[in-house]
């Protein structure tokens, strides 16, 4: 099974099938409390940006929507200071980034944006939303190469959380999932079945999943 192929079994399709209860956008909310927890009790600050994954259709009514999303997120831009910009990666998914320092606002504008595909009869094109963290280094500073970096992935087709915590390469630090899991569990609806931990590596080294 190829890279793409992997992509759509565990956020697509199968996951759907396999889930074990509907995703719910209201679950996107939980991310507010939970940066404050990850910051507080494990020293992990938000990355300042986070972001939609889904799949594409090739329709007209489909591109209306993601215009209609642009629309209500540059809406928000003037309110909140929020911006953001949609791009695709190597997999073929589409991004809506989002990128603020306000973490209240970024979890506002994700569930904004992904409850206009919702509403638009696209839900089942959502695949993922995705909010990064970076631990202080030594210094004392976030976000450069001293601290380590995760991630909170919602799953829509499996209605769940999972952490994600990349280190270096293709390589995953386990030991600090099975951690956040343990931190976050309740606070969060976090995925029991770890197989649909998918790890969404980034198209350039050092970057975001979104990059």
């Amino acid at each position: 099974m190829g890279l793409f192929d992997t992509i759509r079994t565990v956020l697509g399709t199968s996951a759907e099938a396999d889930a074990t209860r509907d995703a719910d956008p209201e679950d996107l909310f939980g991310m507010s409390t939970a940066y404050v927890t990850m910051e507080a009790d494990l020293g992990f600050r938000p990355v300042d940006a986070a972001a939609l994954c889904f799949s594409g259709v090739d329709s007209t009514d489909f591109d209306e929507t993601v215009e209609d999303v642009e629309t209500i997120l540059r809406a928000g831009e003037e309110e909140t200071g929020t911006t953001f910009d949609v791009r695709e990666d190597s997999h073929g998914w589409e991004w809506v980034v989002l990128r603020d320092d306000d973490p209240e606002d970024l979890v506002t504008s994700i569930h904004f944006a992904a409850d206009e595909f919702i509403e638009r009869g696209y839900g089942s094109r959502l695949l993922a939303a995705v909010f990064g963290f970076q631990q202080e280094d030594e210094d004392g500073a976030s976000g450069g190469n001293g601290g380590d970096r995760a991630y909170w992935i919602y799953s829509f087709r499996r209605g769940a959380y999972y952490p994600f915590a990349p280190a270096g390469g293709k390589e995953r630090n386990q030991r600090l999932e099975f951690k956040l899991e343990s931190v976050l569990d309740g606070e969060l609806g976090v995925e029991d079945d770890e197989s649909y931990w998918y790890p969404m590596w980034p198209d350039t080294t050092g970057g975001h999943p979104w990059e």
